[in-house]
């Protein structure tokens, strides 16, 4: 297992440098100029400007960037907002994707398995074809849609719930809704197959013969094995909700991370779009991990075999 783990953290290692190379100099050959807007300012003053944020040496900025993150744990100052750092940026709105996130994947988790399951056991009825369309469209239609088409039934039709905004439990229901149906569709999906692979092995007909109920069957001992599918998907699932939150936070007005990057990226404001796309890629790596050495303790083969 202590093989395992370090071979993870080398191979993590080497993609955080990977994206970070691929992101610094995609910033840089991005056209546009962040200190230039409607008013020409004097080159001077642009000047001075680009080595406030050391952006007039590319090449000096590269290298020095990783040395005063790892070293100062400095992220640099944003340059949309003034008077800000980057980390400061982050650490105002991380909370708030988190948050998003972690109810998403809930809705996603608890929906998700318990459809798969249910699409297993009542394989071929009307109720398993049923949740394989609304699993197929699910992953079909963009979130951009579905978060839209939630607003107008219950937001602008009904007024049931708000249309967006945060600092409540009913303003949350919509965007982790949207954001986490995709993933319910995934989740319901690989745990149907998964669920139905394990009803048909041996080990689940030995215990329907010595007189276990189809509750305790499926609960005892084809769930167990039957998470494992999930398990190894939950990292990238997390990541990637979190990820794939700049959408709906900007369709709901969500103070979080996600609509502060799209923000950035529209001012080419590169200190701030480098550091988050860095967060973005310590929490995808993260989950990983996580889920990989949660699956390799839940089944030593897959630590041997990597």
């Amino acid at each position: 297992m202590i093989k395992f783990i370090c071979k993870r953290i080398a191979q993590s290692v080497l993609v955080m440098w990977m994206v970070y190379t691929c992101t610094f100099w995609l910033l840089m050959a991005t056209p546009g100029d962040p200190f230039v807007g409607q008013k020409q300012p004097p080159p001077a003053v642009i000047a001075a400007l680009k080595a406030r944020y050391g952006l007039n040496d590319p090449w000096q900025a590269y290298w020095r960037y990783p040395v005063d993150v790892l070293v100062h744990g400095d992220l640099g100052p944003t340059i949309s907002y003034s008077n800000w750092s980057v980390a400061a940026v982050i650490k105002n709105t991380l909370p708030v994707s988190m948050a998003l996130g972690a109810l998403a994947l809930l809705f996603a988790m608890w929906l998700g398995v318990g459809a798969g399951v249910l699409g297993a056991m009542m394989k071929g009825r009307w109720l398993d074809h049923t949740l394989t369309i609304g699993s197929l469209a699910a992953i079909s239609i963009p979130n951009f849609i579905i978060g839209s088409v939630l607003l107008i039934l219950f937001a602008v039709n009904s007024t049931v719930l708000p249309s967006g905004g945060w600092g409540s439990f009913q303003q949350l229901i919509l965007p982790a809704a949207t954001l986490g149906l995709a993933y319910w569709a995934i989740l319901a999906m690989l745990m149907r197959e998964s669920t139905e692979n394990v009803l048909k092995a041996d080990y689940i007909r030995t215990a329907r013969a010595k007189g276990g109920s189809p509750l305790r069957v499926m609960s005892v001992h084809a769930a167990p094995n039957a998470s494992l599918p999930i398990m190894a998907f939950l990292g990238p699932a997390a990541a990637g909700i979190l990820t794939g939150s700049f959408v709906v936070e900007k369709l709901f007005a969500i103070p979080g991370m996600g609509n502060v990057f799209v923000n950035a990226c529209l001012n080419k404001d590169i200190p701030l779009v480098l550091g988050i796309t860095m967060v973005y890629t310590v929490i995808l790596i993260v989950m990983n991990m996580l889920a990989d050495i949660a699956c390799a303790m839940a089944d030593p083969r897959v630590a041997i075999n990597a």
